[in-house]
């Protein structure tokens, strides 16, 4: 059976912290899925099709990196996509305590589905999406933040 994992997320937009955890990722899994989640009730500096755009072009060479989007639950996403692992990377602790409850409610939806929890690198760690849109909203130089491929 084929090793699928979601990563699942806004990615608004996908940061170096991501790439990370993307590319370990695809060396212990068959095939990873980088999951964009359409939220109509989240406000993002970019729309789906420009964040998928940006995730498609960092991982272009890599044919084991897949890119889709998504609506509802990550549950209901891995079922229709056949994966049994959904992968989160943690930058810290305060993020391992917020994914150790949601990874312990998608058990609770499918307990076949076992979450996969990815440290990111050290030099990464302090990356949020959230600070790179603010760079970005106030024209600052994120090219440090996001993946090399990525031009704004």
């Amino acid at each position: 059976m084929k090793r699928t994992a979601i990563f699942p997320g806004s990615f608004d937009p996908i940061t170096r912290g991501h790439e990370n955890v993307i590319l370990r990722a695809a060396q212990l899994f068959d095939q990873v899925i980088v999951a964009v989640g359409n939220n109509s009730s989240k406000k993002c500096l970019f729309d789906v099709e420009k964040r998928v755009g940006f995730i498609e072009q960092t991982f272009v060479t890599n044919p084991k990196i897949e890119v889709d989007t998504f609506d509802g639950l990550t549950v209901e996403f891995c079922r229709k996509m056949n994966a049994k692992y959904i992968l989160r990377g943690l930058r810290n602790a305060l993020d391992f305590e917020y994914e150790k409850s949601i990874s312990q409610l998608n058990k609770e939806l499918d307990s076949e589905i076992e979450t996969v929890f990815l440290i990111t690198a050290p030099e990464f760690s302090a990356i949020s999406s959230t600070i790179v849109r603010e760079i970005i909203i106030n024209h600052g130089d994120a090219s440090a933040f996001i993946p090399a491929q990525i031009k704004l």
